[in-house]
Parts: structure tokens; C-alpha cells; sequence
């Protein structure tokens, strides 16, 4: 097994396991997707590997962001005006990898953690998979991408309604909005992905790198043109009492008093 930061490498045959290892919520930060980008650039550079398995250890396969912790909240502040966004651009990085990817996702994919969960080819849950869009309710605006992505898997009008309401869909819903492929019991989660890209990984590797570049062509750079965009949003309402008053809200597991400040 090899390792790059909290980001662990497992070799299955063409197939290689890349595994998420902060439990039990699995919060990121830029160090954590710049490892992950790390890791999927050193497995295109591998011609042994055709496709990559996505998958994380503990409870949840991405909380997001972990906005209750004071130095989440300091580093925001302290980022300095007109500065670019370290995290999106780390993100840009994964878009622009050449393998296809499964991912397995379990528990809650939330804010930018269900960004993650999106940027793979495919997506394997158990009907406890849960995903949500809840920027709304933490007075932010959408990131990772999650405005092209999303609508681009499930429809704009499906999209909006996550993005505009909030709302948590689990693993049953999002197979039959199609933002899952495979539907399975939380058991076989993992045995299940594995296959799945097995079956992939069985084919012509030439065949499938110029194939996933067809069916993805323009991706990064529209998600690149997408995230300054979101950035852009996000960077004012960071400011606002809303977004303060969001996160306190979140934290305590009740509806936001938000005031349009």
C-alpha cells in the first residue's frame, strides 16, 4: 500500500483502491484534495492501472467542509483579498486526470464533499448514502463545480431544486435521479464498486483513456471557468451575517434566522 498525506494507494490487479482516510466524516481541505490529485496524476503515469476505485474509510464518504473548526474559519478569514481560491484549483486538478473513476460512497456526501462524489465517471451507493447540496442553508453559494456537474448528471431543474432548497436525498433517490449508477446494500458497497471497475478495467486500456476523453472533453476547463464563478459568490457572501449566522445554524441543528445581511 502506498500513501500520499491521508490519501492511501491499494493496487487490485488494472485496478487501484484510493482511499480517503480521515474518519469518521472525512472533512477536506485543500491538502486533502491536492493528495488526491497527487494520487490520480501518479496512477495515469502507471500503465497498469485503467481505473481507479474512489472510496473512504469510517461512517462517511465526504462531510465537506468542516466549518466548525476554528482553523477552517481562521485561514478563510486571513486569505487575502483578490486572492484565488488553492482549494478549487486542487480540484481542477482531479477533472483533468485521464482514468476513469468509480466511486463508492457511503453515508454523507455534503457541500463540497458531494462536488467529490460528482467528479467521478460513476457512482456506487447504498440506500444510507446521503446527498446534499445544503450551501443554501449555510448562506453560501454552491462550489466545486457542483453548478456545472450536477445539473450536467441530473437535469438543471433536479439541480436547482437541491441547490434552492437544501434537501437531502438518499442513496434510493439519487439512483433513480440517475447521480447513481449502481444501487447496493451497504455491505457489498465496496465489493460491489471493485467490480464494477473490473469490469471496466477488463478492456482495451487505449480503448478506454481516448473513449472517457470523447465523453469528456471540455469538462475541466468549463468546471475551472465554473469554480471562478463560484469562488467569485462565495467570497462576498463569506462576509455576510447570513453566512455567519448559516454555519452557527448548521452546527445546532436548526432552521437559520437569516436577515438578507
Amino acid at each position: 500500500m502506498d500513501r500520499i498525506g491521508d490519501v492511501a494507494i491499494e493496487m487490485h490487479d488494472h485496478v487501484a483502491l484510493v482511499e480517503i482516510q480521515r474518519p469518521p466524516n472525512n472533512f477536506f481541505d485543500e491538502e486533502l484534495i491536492h493528495a488526491l490529485g497527487d494520487a490520480f496524476h501518479r496512477l495515469d503515469e502507471n500503465p497498469e492501472v485503467r481505473v481507479l476505485v474512489l472510496a473512504a474509510q469510517g461512517k462517511h464518504f465526504c462531510a465537506g467542509r468542516n466549518f466548525a473548526n476554528p482553523e477552517t474559519q481562521r485561514r478563510r478569514e486571513e486569505r487575502p483579498e483578490g486572492a484565488g481560491n488553492e482549494l478549487y484549483d486542487a480540484a481542477v486538478r482531479l477533472f483533468e486526470a485521464k482514468k476513469p473513476v468509480v466511486a463508492a460512497v457511503q453515508g454523507a456526501a455534503v457541500g463540497g464533499g458531494f462536488g467529490l462524489a460528482v467528479m467521478p465517471d460513476f457512482r456506487v451507493v447504498c440506500p444510507e448514502a446521503r446527498f446534499t447540496a445544503n450551501f443554501v442553508k449555510l448562506g453560501f453559494h454552491p462550489g466545486f463545480g457542483l453548478t456545472h456537474t450536477l445539473p450536467r448528471l441530473i437535469g438543471k431543474q433536479k439541480a436547482s431544486q437541491l441547490f434552492l432548497t437544501g434537501q437531502r436525498i438518499n442513496g434510493e433517490t439519487a439512483y433513480e435521479w440517475g447521480l447513481a449508477d449502481v444501487l447496493t446494500d451497504a455491505a457489498s458497497l465496496r465489493s460491489r464498486a471493485m467490480e464494477f471497475a473490473a469490469e471496466i478495467a477488463e478492456n482495451a486500456p487505449l480503448s478506454l483513456l481516448t473513449i472517457r476523453a470523447a465523453m469528456r472533453e471540455g469538462l475541466a476547463q468549463k468546471v475551472r471557468e465554473q469554480t471562478d464563478k463560484e469562488w467569485a459568490e462565495q467570497r462576498w457572501l463569506q462576509s455576510t451575517d447570513d453566512h455567519k449566522e448559516g454555519i452557527k445554524a448548521v452546527a445546532e441543528r436548526r432552521v437559520g434566522n437569516f436577515t438578507g445581511k
